[in-house]
């Protein structure tokens, strides 16, 4: 069954605030989100699995670890590009995919433009990464997507969330683990999350 787990630490609120505020420069927006990605990034990779190996140090032999399971992370585009950074800081040899969708402004339905997934995704941790979960419409098309291609253990990462879009990716994809820095109150007329950040995808590349 899919969980939904709200990061409580200070340094994720920290870097919230300045994402929120509607005077963060679109630079320090880029690298304050990267930054955020990178501690739920570490937050949600808690799970992964290890194996022993031996190693030396220069004293003795001891017990080493290396990530046993394959990582894969998928952004939606464009705005879930600001979260890759973040992830492969810590796992490099992640292989990372992307999937192109963007919300119709009259239907605010997903529209699927762009995929370009690794193979192999069966026998691996996927993490899909968008800041936003609004109407929950990307997300749920985008696993959709991936579980054509054989993708079976998800966690989406967001960093902000609304109630309807989590209620929408659970009500489709029940055992899918939603993890986000804060959940935010409700979703607007136009869909867009409250009290929110506005459009993480123009802030992050200076397009708004």
């Amino acid at each position: 069954m899919g969980a939904l787990t709200v990061i409580d630490h200070p340094l994720l609120k920290r870097d919230l605030s300045v994402l929120r505020k509607a005077d963060t420069p679109h630079g320090l927006f880029r690298k304050t989100l990267s930054d955020a990605a990178a501690i739920l990034a570490y937050e949600v990779m808690r799970e992964l699995s290890l194996s022993e190996a031996p190693i030396d140090t220069p004293l003795e032999q001891t017990v080493g670890y290396t990530i046993s399971e394959q990582v894969v992370v998928i952004p939606i585009l464009r705005a879930g590009l600001g979260m890759v950074d973040g992830f492969i800081r810590f796992v490099p040899e992640a292989r990372v995919g992307h999937l192109g969708m963007y919300r119709d402004e009259d239907t605010h339905l997903p529209v699927d433009y762009y995929a370009n997934i690794p193979g192999g995704l069966d026998r691996a941790k996927v993490f899909v990464v968008d800041p936003m979960l609004a109407t929950g419409g990307s997300a749920t098309g985008a696993i959709s997507h991936l579980r054509q291609r054989g993708a079976a253990d998800f966690t989406f990462v967001c960093l902000v969330a609304a109630p309807e879009g989590v209620d929408r990716l659970h009500a489709e994809h029940p055992d899918v683990r939603i993890v986000t820095a804060t959940l935010d109150r409700e979703l607007d007329e136009n869909a867009y999350i409250r009290p929110g950040l506005g459009d993480a995808g123009d802030r992050i590349f200076g397009t708004h």
